[in-house]
């Protein structure tokens, strides 16, 4: 994408994050799956969901039933997680010019909520599957599943256009499958990995980032 030099409003100012590789340093599920999985049958399923012969969700189902995992072990889990280093930083500015700020991820929102905690993130807006233990077992619920679409256990872009109001500046920034389709939604696309590489092959606008010292030295240049 090529920059210009308007500068952004707040007020009309929103910004989205995906968690896994973007917030967090890794994909936190995926780890998940090496240090949980009873076998390898999470493997098929992964090679089946990106090949597209499955969605996300039958995915997700899946994996989390070849997992013995308990609350204590995932609890435990959790507090190893490394976030960006400047991710912290960057929500604290948002915050500070009253900019929306929202979390759009296919992972769980316990899993978020438990590692943004850890790193003294509170309060965040974060739309994501639901992820909870009953009588000892894992159960999920996907209330973001949108019905007409099999791709994704979230509809990240439900979810975003939904928290932008008509004529915002909407900011993404992800890396993801499920990134691809919300991305197209946005004003400005922050994007690695395989959002990247979407982008760039539909001729799509993007800025490339590393990590979020990019985003966040970007957003303080048009946010004085």
């Amino acid at each position: 994408m090529t920059e210009n030099s308007t500068q952004l409003v707040p007020k009309k100012t929103t910004v989205f994050f995906a968690f896994d590789n973007t917030i967090a340093t890794c994909d936190v599920f995926d780890n998940m799956l090496l240090l949980f999985s009873r076998n390898d049958s999470w493997i098929e399923l992964e090679k089946r969901w990106k090949s597209g012969r499955i969605g996300s969700k039958t995915c997700l189902e899946g994996q989390v039933r070849g997992m013995d995992l308990t609350k204590k072990e995932l609890d435990t889990y959790l507090p190893k997680i490394k976030i960006d280093p400047y991710f912290k930083q960057l929500y604290k500015f948002l915050q500070a010019k009253r900019i929306k700020t929202v979390i759009v991820s296919d992972n769980f929102d316990y899993i978020i909520n438990r590692v943004l905690k850890i790193n003294g993130i509170k309060k965040a807006k974060i739309y994501a599957n639901k992820l909870d233990f009953s009588k000892g077992k894992v159960v999920t619920d996907y209330p973001f599943k949108n019905k007409d679409c099999q791709i994704c256990a979230h509809c990240k872009t439900k979810n975003l256009l939904g928290n932008s109001a008509k004529g915002s500046t909407i900011i993404y920034v992800g890396d993801g499958h499920s990134d691809s389709c919300p991305a197209k939604h946005a004003s400005i696309v922050f994007a690695k990995n395989h959002l990247l590489k979407h982008l760039k092959e539909s001729n799509l606008d993007y800025m490339a980032f590393h990590s979020l010292k990019e985003v966040f030295s970007y957003l303080k240049t048009k946010l004085k």
